[in-house]
């Protein structure tokens, strides 16, 4: 028995020691730059508009080596990416990608929506108290005074001590300035019409760098009023519909939507220097200034990390104006992939190749133009908001006998009269079930939700969860609902988005360059994942309100 003792004491000592032995060497193999701290000397968000995932693998045979395939075969491509919530619009997709929280928490929950505070509709990034720098038009008077939350570049900043600079490029005012954040040195966004510039506004300063007053000096925007013709022969862009088709938009002053168009031809007609944006050359002239901007602003030319956020937004505009399945569509991202390969190089050059961590996402997808869909028998159709509004007043009238108990329906929610509902002395939760079991009846919408079932239920996946994430207490309806899949309430030309559907969540995301694996993965990952995953890259404190989770994977160790 003794010996029995004796040997079970050794056997329990060499048992527990052994894990000891590989913890120290574990530890003993400990990186910093790997397992606590990167250390980029810039970070490079990059967010396409309306970018589909499919528009990666549908394109593929067309791009170069040194674009889209350089990402994916050398950075760490994550192939279910999806929003998490509803509406999947331009400003709720840029706000979710750089805070890491969908719109219940950033409170960014459309581009324009209705604050029933102030009783009328507002816009995401408009600011009274701001003025316009660059230009005297009121398009300068934007800030994210509405954003709620902190983005990973403010984090950045105040990790930093505001030593880590943060500029923010975007074709549009809202891709530029919610991406940047709060504590942004500067935000840029292009003012077209019939001047041509790029702006900002005092929110940041009360003048324009010298580098902007001589990149607007320069000549650049003029030389894009050129002929837009494809990159190719457009008889070999097989991966698209006809060039002439009944489903596209076009340009006023130009009979059909097909190749070529003369932009400077058409630009008298089509809102001056705004007609580029519809354009690849948007995307051209958005990259032609980021590149400035990296000089100008010395990005990435010190011991702290910078941040430059960088949305290309003219394929929404092309999308919107021709559809997703157009061969202006092809063109357009067989371009965007020398854009992409051309600020690769350059930042290999600027920065240095290994210096620089960048990631390649979307602020959301579109759908194929339902006009389309109908000739080849898929179910989809369109839905007339304005006819939907006059019947819901009806109904309202006639059920309470009042016809002022609603004061907005937009974004796919209608929003109450508080004041006038007490007044009548009408219960909101029965007021609420009442509409809901109307728009359960009305053609062209799928699913409904009151307030009392967001507020007082959690959904853990589908649709329901996605309007849950979307649904910003203070700031939203009291009544959402939803459509059929591939309806919508557009044109029937060109394309949209919006919905929660695959085709409007589903969006690339690309992690590349210092302290990123080379790989690809099948895991559904989510929009809010990716500021969580460069925060703890870089070592810095989450976004405030974030909610999403680094992703491990694509991180080295």
């Amino acid at each position: 028995m003794k010996y029995f003792f004796q040997t079970l004491l050794i056997f329990l000592f060499y048992s527990c020691a052994a894990p000891q032995e590989k913890i120290t060497n574990s530890q003993g193999s400990f990186n910093q730059e790997r397992n606590l701290i990167a250390t980029p000397k810039l970070v490079v968000g990059v967010v396409v508009d309306q970018m589909r995932y499919d528009y990666l693998t549908r394109f593929w045979n067309r791009y170069g080596e040194d674009g889209f395939k350089r990402l994916v075969s050398e950075g760490y491509n994550l192939r279910n990416n999806h929003f998490n919530y509803i509406p999947t619009y331009t400003a709720p997709g840029h706000a979710s990608v750089f805070t890491g929280s969908a719109p219940e928490t950033h409170g960014i929950i459309g581009n324009n929506w209705f604050n029933k505070f102030e009783r009328q509709m507002v816009y995401c990034v408009e600011d009274a108290g701001v003025e316009p720098v660059g230009t005297l038009d009121d398009a300068g008077k934007m800030s994210p005074h509405r954003l709620l939350t902190t983005t990973v570049s403010d984090e950045n900043r105040l990790h930093t001590q505001m030593r880590g600079k943060t500029i923010g490029v975007g074709m549009k005012d809202r891709g530029a300035i919610l991406p940047a954040g709060h504590t942004a040195n500067a935000a840029y966004w292009f003012h077209g019409q019939n001047e041509g510039v790029w702006i900002s506004s005092s929110f940041y300063f009360q003048d324009l760098p010298q580098w902007v007053k001589d990149f607007n000096a320069a000549g650049h925007v003029e030389s894009y009023l050129k002929p837009w013709n494809t990159l190719e022969d457009v008889n070999t862009y097989v991966e698209s519909g006809e060039d002439l088709n009944i489903f596209e938009g076009g340009f006023r002053g130009q009979e059909t939507a097909e190749f070529p168009y003369d932009l400077k031809e058409l630009s008298g007609q089509n809102r001056g220097y705004d007609i580029i944006k519809e354009t690849p050359f948007g995307n051209n002239l958005t990259l032609d200034f980021a590149l400035a901007a990296i000089d100008g602003e010395q990005l990435g030319q010190d011991e702290f990390t910078d941040f430059l956020t960088l949305s290309f937004s003219s394929p929404d505009y092309i999308g919107h104006n021709f559809g997703v399945n157009s061969k202006e569509i092809q063109d357009t991202y067989m371009r965007l992939d020398r854009d992409i390969a051309r600020l690769l190089k350059e930042l290999d050059a600027k920065v240095g190749e290994g210096n620089y961590t960048l990631f390649l996402t979307a602020d959301h997808g579109g759908v194929q133009v339902p006009a389309y869909l109908e000739t080849v028998k898929v179910p989809s159709g369109y839905f007339e908001t304005s006819n939907f509004r006059n019947d819901l007043d009806t109904f309202i009238s006639q059920k309470f006998k009042s016809d002022s108990l609603i004061m907005n329906v937009s974004n796919g929610q209608v929003f109450f009269d508080y004041e006038e509902i007490a007044k009548n002395d009408i219960s909101r939760e029965e007021l609420q079930m009442e509409i809901a079991h109307y728009l359960l009846q009305y053609d062209r919408i799928n699913q409904v939700y009151t307030r009392e079932q967001l507020e007082s239920s959690s959904y853990g996946k589908g649709l329901a969860a996605a309007i849950d994430n979307g649904f910003h207490q203070k700031r939203s309806g009291d009544v959402v609902y939803l459509l059929d899949p591939s309806v919508i309430s557009y044109s029937r030309t060109g394309s949209t988005h919006g919905s929660g559907q695959n085709y409007d969540t589903h969006a690339p995301l690309i992690f590349f360059g210092k302290g990123i694996k080379a790989g690809n993965s099948l895991e559904r990952t989510e929009i809010i994942d990716i500021a969580p995953t460069i925060s703890a890259l870089l070592g810095i404190p989450f976004p405030n309100g974030s909610t999403g989770k680094p992703l491990e994977m694509v991180l080295e160790k």
